[in-house]
Parts: structure tokens; C-alpha cells; sequence
């Protein structure tokens, strides 16, 4: 495994001479700008090994993108030889169905603290809740991003990470709802974690259930997203949803286009620069 590799598959070639708060946002930005959130492995009967190797293989040389498992464990990598103090955290991710977070840590974040200030990174969020900047580890505080405001509140040792949510403009439904809100309220809960250091080790059981659990939506839908300089792109199934934020003030322009089987391939590769060994199902 090579950092200078690793750089030309982020597209990043800047001087990173100190691990500052600059470079890693610098770092954080190009590696979500080209590296998709997606488990299209699951859809594609290839297994997913939570092995930095085999993550860096499938990510760098592949160039193929990851779940949070691999994209933040090759983040993690980066940092730490680039001389960052980073570590891992789990969290347990805010379930809107259920109304509730889940029963078990099923995700992973960075800790990153720079001159004594703890920071929360994380590259594998996926969709409109990707932070595109560290976020300072500091409660109640707002914290406002291109994607919208970021707040984290702690309470008794464990923290939540939570979004203002914007309105949303859909073009074809535009005669009797401009502008539309997603969701009663305008507070997304995210997840909940605590500063708890993780190896990624500990994230094996989970990988490994994760990828045969029949009710988990990593299973029952196919997906790829990646964040792109104004909004974010969205692949689910046969969906292709494409979000420009703050299109006009407080709102996001959304546009949305089912596709056919042979476009999936077709705007895997143009949009998402994603090109699969095996035949997926969406």
C-alpha cells in the first residue's frame, strides 16, 4: 500500500507537509468527491473482507467504492500515515422507520484531534447526511456545511450527530407542493456514538452479518452515492437521484430518473466512474 497511490486515486496533489486541520479537509473532501458510498459487491456475490489490503485493493486499484467499513478503515490508514492522532468509533445509526437508533453499533467514524481539538471525520455516510468537513466534537453547537447545519449534542458520555434538514424542489411535482419538505420537523437524527476507542477488528462480526441478514437495507437495496462539488448523487436500485443543495434559499433542487437495467451499468460508469467485475442485480 502506497499514500502517493492512494493520493492519485483521490485526485489530491497539494503539499501535505503538516497534519493540519486544512490538509485533512482537503483530504476528507477529495475522497468522497471520488470515492462512492456504495455495497454493490452485495448485489454482485462478490464477499466484502474487512481487510485494509483487500479494502485497498478493491478501492484504490479497482477503483471501486466501499460501505462505511472500507472507506473510513482506508481513511483511517491515510490519516495515520500522514501522521494524524486518529482513531476509530462505532455508532449506532438513527433508524427514521423505527424512530429509534439501532440495538447494535453499525457504524464506524474517526476521531481526529489536532493541536488538542477532537474532531469527527467521517467519509462513509453516504446520500445528504455525508459531512464534507471535520466537524469539531463540541455539543450544541452549530456547525454549518454545504450540505446543510450539523450539530452534535452529548449527554452523559454519548453523543448525537443530527442535521437541519432544507426543503426539497422536485421539478415534476412542482404544480401543488413547492417547496417540499421531506419529513415533519426539520431535525434529521443521525446517530449516536460514544469516544470509546475501536479496533477495526471489533467491526468483524458485523461485516460478516451485515452481508447475510435479509432485513437490513444494505440487503434489500442496491446503492451508490457519491458527493459531487454542489450536491450529492444517489443510485438506488433503479433510481438515479440527482440533489443540488441550496438550489435556491434553504431548499434543494432534487431530480429523480428510473432507469433500465443497461442505463444502471452505463451511469455507473459515466457519473460514478464505477466499473463491476460481476454482473449486479439491482
Amino acid at each position: 500500500m502506497n499514500i502517493q497511490e492512494y493520493f492519485g486515486r483521490i485526485s489530491y496533489n497539494k503539499p501535505h507537509k503538516d497534519a493540519d486541520l486544512q490538509t485533512l479537509t482537503a483530504i476528507l473532501q477529495h475522497h468522497i468527491q471520488t470515492i462512492p458510498f456504495e455495497n454493490l459487491s452485495m448485489h454482485c456475490g462478490e464477499p466484502i473482507e474487512l481487510d485494509l489490503q483487500a479494502t485497498y485493493n478493491k478501492i484504490v486499484r479497482k477503483k471501486r467504492g466501499g460501505w462505511c467499513l472500507e472507506t473510513n478503515h482506508l481513511l483511517f490508514w491515510a490519516l495515520q500515515e500522514l501522521g494524524y492522532d486518529v482513531c476509530i468509533l462505532g455508532a449506532n445509526s438513527y433508524e427514521p422507520a423505527e424512530k429509534g437508533y439501532t440495538a447494535q453499533i453499525n457504524h464506524i467514524l474517526l476521531k481526529v484531534v489536532i493541536k488538542g481539538e477532537p474532531y469527527i471525520v467521517d467519509a462513509g455516510f453516504g446520500g445528504a447526511y455525508q459531512m464534507w468537513q471535520p466537524l469539531m466534537l463540541v455539543s450544541g453547537k452549530d456547525q454549518p456545511q454545504v450540505p446543510g447545519i450539523f450539530r452534535f449534542m452529548e449527554d452523559n458520555g454519548t453523543w448525537y450527530l443530527e442535521k437541519v434538514k432544507r426543503k426539497h424542489y422536485i421539478p415534476e411535482h412542482s404544480k401543488n407542493d413547492f417547496p417540499h419538505t421531506p419529513e415533519l420537523g426539520n431535525i434529521r437524527k443521525i446517530h449516536k456514538f460514544t469516544l470509546e476507542p475501536r479496533h477495526i477488528d471489533d467491526f468483524q462480526e458485523l461485516n460478516a452479518y451485515l452481508q447475510v441478514s435479509p432485513d437490513n437495507i444494505l440487503q434489500k437495496k442496491s446503492m451508490c452515492t457519491l458527493q459531487t462539488t454542489s450536491g450529492v448523487l444517489a443510485l438506488v436500485g433503479w433510481t438515479l437521484t440527482e440533489m443540488k443543495y441550496n438550489y435556491t434559499e434553504d431548499t434543494d433542487l432534487v431530480n429523480i430518473t428510473t432507469l433500465t437495467d443497461e442505463e444502471v451499468e452505463k451511469t455507473l460508469k459515466d457519473k460514478f466512474s464505477v466499473v463491476l467485475e460481476n454482473k449486479l442485480t439491482p
